[in-house]
């Protein structure tokens, strides 16, 4: 299979392709990529470490607060198409993959201009204006929530779930020791975001001595740009601080709960792994989709949801209690995250994607 993949500006687009990539080179080793980035984002650092062929493309997104700026994105948009057209017309793929972020807007466009097969990924439980926006140029979309398949016309889209989920599955898990945890405590693992959230984590910190006297350990992954203010904290000994943990689906498979922003490509390695949660959506992002992807969650009773105004550590102390100290909850949690994926998600697109070129 000859594929062109596209997703950029960050992890939750980025990952999920990569994710596609390693199934259809699982399934299909002779299989040839090329993956269509944009110029000054997380891709063009990550792509190219994983010896996938990366080719740049300017591009930028829509500013809403300085109109008169989107001019110039509007001339690099023009000659993105340009470009996206001749790199896929000189690669003939046999199909096109859009997995979210703006770049994917003159990648998908310009395949379907050329009559190849596209494929688009949504990974958030509402729709994103660049897939919106491509759903005339997509031959199939396929979806991570169930919930947003009403976005899309019904005799496109489709349930896959997202790709990053089966990933997860695969990889070996780590010894909670390994990081100076014990292996007899039950472990709460905080994470707020790839790069921390310096809100999230001082409101916890300052106050972590309401954890002390718990039965339970607590790992929060600052991030590495608040780490060095995060030491000048005094903690706990069960509460414990890392910049960044290197694969850190390994250590949630040894993880009791997860406390976590609401992105979808932790919300799909939560439902993989079986993990309960308690969900706090950043309300910093487009549409508010972090809210909905909680929220979904939440209401097929899989996971718990604290809005930021409404966090503190009294109220996460609280939330934490409730699960780890009630057995039957926290089974109750595990055994509802199994409707909200099928463990295939990667599978479901590879042979979704093998349809669409046979068409």
């Amino acid at each position: 299979m000859k594929v062109v993949i596209s997703a950029g500006g960050t992890g939750g687009h980025i990952y999920p392709a990569l994710a596609i990539v390693n199934k259809i080179k699982e399934l299909e080793p002779d299989s040839q990529f090329l993956y269509i980035g944009t110029h000054n984002r997380m891709e063009k650092d990550i792509v190219p470490k994983r010896g996938i062929p990366f080719e740049m493309v300017e591009m930028y997104g829509f500013n809403r607060k300085h109109i008169f700026k989107n001019f110039k994105t509007l001339i690099c948009l023009i000659k993105a198409e340009k470009r996206c057209k001749k790199l896929i017309k000189d690669f003939k793929p046999d199909v096109v993959i859009g997995v979210g972020g703006y770049i994917t807007y003159p990648v998908i466009k310009s395949a379907h201009k050329l009559g190849i097969k596209t494929f688009v990924h949504e990974q958030n439980s509402v729709a994103g204006k660049a897939n919106l926006a491509l759903v005339k140029y997509a031959d199939l979309i396929g979806v991570s929530f169930k919930s947003s398949m009403k976005d899309f016309p019904s005799d496109k889209v489709v349930f896959t779930g997202n790709p990053v989920s089966e990933d997860a599955l695969k990889v070996k898990p780590i010894s909670k020791e390994e990081y100076g945890l014990s292996k007899d405590k039950k472990l709460v693992l905080v994470v707020m975001g790839s790069q921390g959230s310096s809100s999230m984590n001082n409101l916890i910190l300052k106050d972590a001595d309401i954890f002390k006297d718990k039965d339970y350990e607590m790992a929060v992954v600052t991030g590495k740009d608040m780490y060095e203010d995060a030491k000048k904290y005094s903690l706990p000994s069960n509460v414990k601080i890392y910049p960044y943990i290197e694969n850190m689906t390994r250590l949630m498979k040894n993880t009791d709960l997860v406390v976590s922003r609401a992105g979808a490509s932790t919300i799909s390695e939560i439902v993989a792994l079986k993990i309960p949660s308690i969900l706090v959506p950043s309300p910093y992002v487009p549409n508010n989709h972090q809210y909905k992807n909680a929220v979904d969650l939440k209401e097929g009773n899989a996971s718990m949801v604290i809005l930021e105004k409404d966090f503190n550590t009294k109220v996460l102390a609280k939330s934490i209690d409730e699960i780890l100290g009630n057995d039957k909850k926290r089974q109750d949690m595990i055994n509802n995250l199994s409707k909200f994926d099928n463990g295939k998600s990667a599978t479901v697109i590879y042979e979704n994607l093998k349809k669409l070129i046979d068409r």
